[in-house]
């Protein structure tokens, strides 16, 4: 015979096996939703993704198409075959370009690629990136100014970096009018460096002055310069993924300045 004391502590045992079961669920079907929602946005950017390629592909392609087909249709003098094979190696500049920057992206974001920071020499990383876009410097007759000091050491990735400095500078000469002048100023504040980079270029408007980071964005009024959209965004991933940021101000007609912030912390 079953007292009731005994019946009542049977059925509070149940109920609290059963809240225990429901909490498990509960907790399992959140997990699940979770789960689902981010394979769906996996899926989402994906798909924005390959969308992304398929524009950014598609000129330079029809451009290669048409100059071939005009090549194999028509009579045309050495010199005239010369300037299609120079206007053809400059689409496949473009998307060897694309194709290498993707790379580079996809790499990131997944997650193949880490960085690794060491505590080497600032100037190294600098002097990097500078050597690239010397070049386009002195074909515009840009004037560079650079001020920087020589013992400035701290916990970095110098490969990425200089990568991430580059896309910058690069940007800063494309939008650089002939005979302008860029400059590069470096500081250490208490919990950065700061790393400025001054152009007298057409400046941004504040409207656009976020959306220029986002993968593929350009403004209405720059299609007329090479570019793909590419390299403010690759910019901040990787200085995002060192624990510090990127702040650009800017005025129509006055230039523009991007300032990237890299922490003194090894461990940000």
């Amino acid at each position: 015979m079953i007292s009731g004391s005994e019946r009542a502590f049977t059925d509070l045992e149940a109920e609290t096996s059963f809240a225990r079961i429901s909490h498990r669920l509960e907790r399992l079907y959140n997990i699940m939703q979770i789960n689902r929602h981010k394979v769906e946005e996996e899926k989402a950017e994906l798909q924005s993704l390959l969308s992304d390629i398929s524009h950014q592909t598609k000129t330079p392609i029809s451009n290669l198409k048409m100059i071939n087909d005009t090549l194999l249709a028509r009579r045309m003098t050495e010199e005239k075959q010369k300037e299609f094979l120079q206007a053809a190696g400059s689409q496949l500049d473009k998307l060897d370009f694309l194709i290498q920057a993707m790379v580079k992206t996809s790499r990131l974001e997944t997650g193949v690629i880490t960085l690794e920071k060491k505590k080497v020499p600032f100037t190294d990383t600098l002097t990097a990136a500078l050597n690239s876009v010397l070049a386009p410097l002195e074909r515009k007759q840009i004037t560079l100014f650079v001020d920087c000091p020589d013992n400035l050491t701290f916990y970095h990735d110098s490969r990425w970096t200089a990568e991430a400095l580059y896309n910058i500078l690069d940007n800063a000469v494309k939008y650089t009018p002939a005979y302008g002048s860029i400059r590069v100023n470096v500081q250490e504040w208490e919990m950065h460096f700061k790393i400025d980079i001054e152009d007298t270029g057409r400046g941004i408007p504040e409207k656009e002055q976020a959306a220029i980071f986002k993968r593929f964005y350009r403004e209405e009024a720059v299609h007329d310069i090479d570019g793909i959209g590419i390299g403010l965004y690759l910019a901040r991933e990787i200085i995002t993924m060192q624990g510090g940021y990127i702040r650009v101000t800017s005025n129509v007609g006055n230039g523009s300045t991007f300032s990237v912030f890299l922490p003194k912390n090894k461990m940000s």
